[in-house]
């Protein structure tokens, strides 16, 4: 019997006759030879038609096939150097051909498309090369990520998407009606998160989550996800040693697992090959002061505007980029000033105007792709805190538990998988990197 198989083992078949069902992804017209590339979701392969060696009807349906129509091939798997495709290598020699459905005139071609036009048909263009290799790299990082928590003694415990109270701050929410009440669409998992880390010692929640926030940067989805550890008795050196040696992981899988992928993407992997603990450690004064250092050493004047920095601002992406051109592998800030982060955060015992927080920044302008802090675990500060910025404290009473019932010091941070896949990808926007974006004026397909 036929084995049935898929292209990417196509190099297990030499010799022998295989079976492979996918779409014709391109057809080269050669009069008695036609040259498919088939796809079959595992990869791409050059299929060979020879015109003596099939039955005329079958010939003239394969010649006459539109792309992406779908079909079913079987033939001797031949190694061929020269054979394109991913992974290329290996053609198949056409013996019999079924056709399932030859499809309409295909919208997206070979010739260049403008961003809008591709995106109104994402559901199809998530069949493209580039696309599909963007998508088997977010995998990749998704399910490293669940692997190394889970194998270093991470528990992952869901949390809501709908929530009552913000984690941060109700101005970037999507407000929803929840039966008679108001409710927000979660940012975060954190606050639950805290209150599972006292049961389990060491978690993370893993999902979507949503930002009203109106922006249009190269950065920014309202809708992506986000992967959140908290790990009780952590301090922010613990958490900055955890990140490295998880962050590092995730490098190492993608370069050690999609090579070929990479390659799809023209990734000019230099920066990743060197993503290895330890990553270097820089206060936010410290970083200030580089920035500044550095608009008054350029006679640009609109790059001195750009760099230019004053003591309290958060970041913008023109400094963090900055910032990391200085170094050769991400870059830990550390103690940012408490008015520009949340209000859960630790602030440091002798300066209670810098808190004990810290982000992430990725090489080659790619910006924070995490963002954490050791917690306020005790009960009179975190009272304080919310009574100082006015929030609702009935909203928070539950969390306010968390500082009544064995409260300890802990920490953690959040790791959004897009931010981190456009960084390993090597894409100029964010949008590839979810199968269907979500973004101030995009909510179709």
């Amino acid at each position: 019997m036929t084995p049935t198989v898929l292209i990417a083992d196509l190099h297990r078949y030499e010799g022998q006759t295989v079976t492979v069902r996918g779409w014709l992804y391109d057809r080269t017209d050669k009069g008695k030879l036609q040259f498919l590339k088939v796809r079959d979701g595992s990869g791409i392969a050059q299929a060979v038609a020879f015109q003596k060696e099939l039955p005329e009807a079958t010939f003239e349906v394969l010649r006459s096939l539109s792309q992406e129509s779908s079909l079913i091939i079987t033939g001797t798997v031949r190694a061929d150097k020269r054979a394109p495709g991913y992974p290329g290598g290996y053609e198949i020699g056409i013996s019999d051909a079924q056709v399932i459905q030859i499809a309409d005139e295909y919208p997206i071609t070979p010739k260049e498309h403008g961003v809008e036009f591709l995106m109104d048909h994402r559901h199809l263009w998530v069949r493209s090369s580039r696309q599909w290799a963007i998508l088997r790299i977010r995998a990749t990082v998704i399910n490293t990520i669940r692997n190394w928590l889970d194998d270093n003694g991470y528990l992952l415990v869901d949390t809501p998407i709908i929530t009552p109270a913000a984690g941060e701050s109700t101005t970037e929410l999507f407000e929803i009606t929840y039966f008679e009440d108001k409710a927000y669409l979660a940012q975060t998992g954190q606050l639950y998160n805290e209150a599972n880390m006292m049961s389990f010692g060491k978690v993370y929640c893993f999902g979507p989550t949503f930002r009203s926030e109106k922006s249009k940067t190269r950065r920014h989805l309202t809708e992506f996800w986000m992967v959140e550890p908290e790990m009780a008795f952590f301090s922010l050196e613990d958490l900055m040693d955890m990140e490295e040696q998880f962050i590092s992981a995730i490098v190492g899988r993608v370069l050690e697992k999609h090579r070929m992928e990479l390659d799809i993407l023209e990734r000019d992997t230099t920066f990743l090959e060197r993503v290895s603990a330890p990553f270097p450690r820089i206060s936010y004064d410290e970083a200030v002061a580089r920035l500044n250092k550095l608009a008054a050493e350029t006679a640009d004047p609109e790059q001195q505007a750009a760099l230019r920095i004053e003591w309290g601002n958060d970041f913008g992406s023109p400094h963090e980029t900055a910032l990391t051109q200085q170094f050769d592998r991400p870059v830990f800030v550390y103690h940012y000033p408490t008015a520009v982060k949340a209000f859960y955060m630790q602030p440091v015992a002798d300066r209670p105007e810098v808190c004990r927080s810290v982000d992430l920044l990725a090489p080659e302008g790619y910006g924070e792709i995490t963002g954490g802090s050791e917690r306020i675990y005790d009960r009179d500060l975190i009272e304080q805190r919310i009574a100082h910025i006015g929030i609702n404290r009935e909203n928070y009473a539950w969390y306010l538990d968390l500082r009544r019932f064995g409260s300890v010091p802990h920490a953690g941070f959040g790791l959004g998988v897009e931010r981190t896949v456009a960084w390993l990808c090597g894409l100029p926007h964010i949008r590839e990197t979810i199968p269907y974006p979500r973004m101030l004026k995009r909510m179709y397909p």
